[in-house]
């Protein structure tokens, strides 16, 4: 048995939101402000909260609350056909064969055996009736306003928001309920309709149907007590809550009873201790005497009691080689890695309950951010253990349960150690709103395509390298290293010409994708990148027929066919005719054509997917392909062809080591013997080498501004500028 989905409407982020999840472990990506936190404390308020604190009015999302606006402040609202609003969650639950329905039972609404799913609706909403009350309570209360303002002019009469911060509770009410599902697991008619369209449902408060033996949920949140100060015992305090879970599912029976034994031998020899510590003051008590005798003669015994002796007295302890340290000496890393253990274990005895309380028939654990404090070698860690901890379940004597687990976190080295079918990725899709995407639909939409291999290179190389895409606002594809290098040098000396909106400021990954940036189209598109630069080379070139050696008889091929090479060559060379880079083919309609691209201005550059998902020129586009463009009359063809022709004097500058350029040929670009172009292709003996012996050459000013004795060629230049903007 387990929750398979859940939905959410109207709180806070989570508008009109759903997510499946998977049997075991389902990992909560996206970036900040995406609703990971607001799904716990949704499911905690509703599962666990008490009904008259269940929410307040900055719960509600703004959309809810432009719509509650309309109806107090507008026409009146026809009672038919009326849906109450608020914040609303469905919980569905898959069960099979094998499992104890003793409890799911009662709250079932199809008893087909073929049927597998039950529907559990929970409400936090303002019926019609209420309604009428809030409108007519606003009225009063407007009036009551307005008599304010007349009494004190500068007095700001109070709105309806404000109203029902401080009154929700009179016109809001919670409820739960068993609403009739399909076979699917869908509603049988369409959603929110229960109330007009007389769906059967069970009223659980009406039925007094407790479902704390259906669902229990636990959870760990980011904000655990964790510092290393000496006076905190953080994972002490832990020891004895651990103990505390434990003696109450008597579990340990055999352990306890020694502990409380070894606890009774010590009161009686330390009750005699205390004989002889304390004689002097138990005299001196006996000697006020009483109205009878004894009355003021006094003991004082030893009663340790099991429960409290680990709260204050037990400190855990680390080794290093044959030492010990107390916890606080430790790393916050270390603690929190520590903690969350010891959390889980807590919660394991909950889920557990004692011999005579069963657990739950479905047990989920919400671990919030399990990465804070630790470094990524330690993340790595927690994810790659986290499933063997978790995947034994509830181990009891009478049997087990199994665990559902969900883990919300920002950590890429975490998601690059999960698996893709255990992500569920949050996305923003408005200013009010959110949603959550499996990778599946992404599987499918290459699928779909015909693309199979390039999705499993995106999964291969997200997984080992850049799963920091997931949580990026921004992106920069390049194709190798020595654009990577080089980027955030760039960056940094765009930032110091245009101020406003700096770039290392933002949220922005840079990703080496080598030559193929295409396969990444549709991931783009899946995470919602505000902006994405691609950032490649021309690869300009041009054919030429081989002949033999009298020059005049082309060489040919066994099918007949003319052997031809293909030759590069400066965008600028007569001969070019076309690119060889497929990636930019790609992203604009099959075009190869060289003329094509050099004639193409920067606004049509700009690119974004139209309805039938192919991707055409929009200004208004979030993908720019920047590739070299004409500078001072040239039109280079890689990457480091166009560093050459506008920073001559940087390299040829004597005072400026280049071990990565060939001396042969570097003489011959000083004496003017060979051009940018030939130069680029003979010369870099190692590209990386290149680009770091840039850097190291690169100067800095009085005022401090870096790298100022080199420019950044004009198509990286512009396309940083355009990821500038917001």
């Amino acid at each position: 048995m387990k929750i398979a989905s859940l939905g959410i409407k109207n709180y806070r982020l989570l508008k009109n939101f759903s997510i499946d999840l998977e049997d075991e472990l389902s990992l909560i990506v996206g970036k900040n402000n995406t609703g990971k936190t607001s799904l716990l404390t949704v499911m905690n308020k509703f599962l666990n909260g008490s009904d008259k604190t269940l929410f307040s009015f900055d719960d509600f999302n703004i959309d809810l609350k432009s719509q509650i606006k309309e109806l107090v402040e507008g026409d009146e609202v026809d009672p038919k056909g009326f849906i109450p609003v608020g914040i609303k969650m469905k919980l569905l639950i898959k069960y099979n064969d094998t499992d104890n329905l003793g409890n799911l039972n009662r709250i079932m609404m199809d008893l087909d055996p073929d049927h597998y799913y039950v529907m559990l609706g929970f409400d936090y909403t303002m019926n019609h009736d209420y309604l009428l009350k809030l409108r007519e309570d606003f009225e009063a209360f407007k009036i009551k306003e307005e008599v304010k303002k007349g009494i004190n002019g500068n007095y700001i009469g109070k709105d309806i928001f404000h109203y029902l911060k401080n009154n929700l509770e009179e016109y809001f009410s919670s409820s739960r309920k068993s609403i009739l599902c399909d076979k699917e697991g869908e509603v049988v008619l369409k959603e929110d309709a229960e109330e007009t369209q007389k769906i059967e449902i069970i009223d659980l408060d009406r039925e007094k149907i407790s479902l704390k033996n259906i669902i229990n949920f636990q959870y760990i949140r980011a904000e655990r007590d964790i510092s290393n100060k000496e006076i905190d015992k953080t994972l002490s305090l832990q020891t004895s809550k651990i103990y505390e879970k434990s003696e109450a599912t008597d579990e340990q029976n055999e352990q306890i009873e020694k502990f409380k034994d070894t606890l009774g031998d010590s009161d009686a020899k330390l009750s005699l201790i205390y004989m002889d510590l304390f004689k002097d003051t138990i005299d001196k008590v006996s000697q006020f005497g009483g109205i009878t005798k004894g009355d003021s003669e006094i003991s004082i015994e030893s009663t340790l009691q099991h429960r409290d002796l680990l709260k204050g007295n037990t400190t855990v302890m680390y080794a290093h080689g044959e030492h010990k340290f107390p916890e606080v000496y430790n790393g916050l890393g270390y603690m929190n890695l520590i903690s969350i253990i010891f959390e889980i274990e807590i919660k394991l005895q909950e889920f557990k309950r004692t011999i005579n309380d069963k657990p739950a028939d479905i047990n989920l654990l919400f671990i919030e951010e399990p990465e804070a404090h630790t470094h990524p070698q330690m993340q790595y860690v927690f994810i790659n253990n986290i499933k063997n901890l978790l995947k034994e379940g509830i181990i009891r004597k009478d049997g087990s349960k199994k665990l559902q687990y969900i883990i919300s976190t920002h950590s890429s080295h975490i998601v690059a150690e999960s698996d893709f079918s255990d992500i569920r990725y949050l996305k923003r899709t408005g200013e009010s709103s959110v949603i959550a995407k499996e990778l599946k639909s992404l599987e499918a939409e290459y699928e779909e395509a015909g693309e199979e291999k390039n999705y499993r290179f995106l999964k291969q190389y997200l997984t080992l390298n850049k799963a920091e895409l997931f949580f990026a606002d921004k992106a920069i594809l390049v194709e190798g290293d020595t654009e990577r290098i080089l980027l955030p040098a760039m960056m940094k000396k765009l930032d110091q010409e245009l101020e406003e909106n700096p770039l290392l400021s933002q949220n922005v990954s840079i990703v080496e994708v080598g030559a193929h940036s295409k396969v990444f189209e549709k991931f783009i598109d899946f995470i919602g990148l505000k902006k994405c630069l691609i950032i490649t080379d021309i690869d300009s070139y041009y054919e030429k027929t081989i002949y033999e050696e009298d020059g005049v008889t082309p060489q040919r091929h066994n099918n007949g066919n003319e052997k031809i090479k293909s030759i590069p060559c400066p965008t600028t060379d007569p001969n070019c005719t076309n690119t060889a880079n497929y990636s930019l083919s790609f992203f604009h309609n099959d075009h190869t054509e060289i003329e094509y691209f050099t004639d193409l201005s920067f606004g049509w550059k700009i690119l974004r997917k139209n309805r039938l998902k192919k991707w055409v020129s929009n200004r208004k586009g979030y993908v720019l392909l920047a590739y070299q463009t004409l500078e001072n009359g040239y039109g280079a063809r890689s990457f480091e062809d166009s560093f050459f022709s506008i920073n001559r004097d940087f390299i040829i500058n004597p005072d400026n080591q280049f071990k990565s350029l060939t001396a042969k040929y570097l003489a011959k670009y000083i004496k003017g013997e060979i051009d940018e172009f030939e130069f680029a292709e003979k010369s870099i003996r190692s590209k990386p080498s290149f680009a770091i012996e840039i850097l190291l050459n690169s100067e800095e000013d009085e005022a401090g501004n870096q790298f100022i004795n080199w420019n950044i060629p004009s198509y990286i230049k512009e396309g940083l500028t355009w990821l500038k903007e917001n």
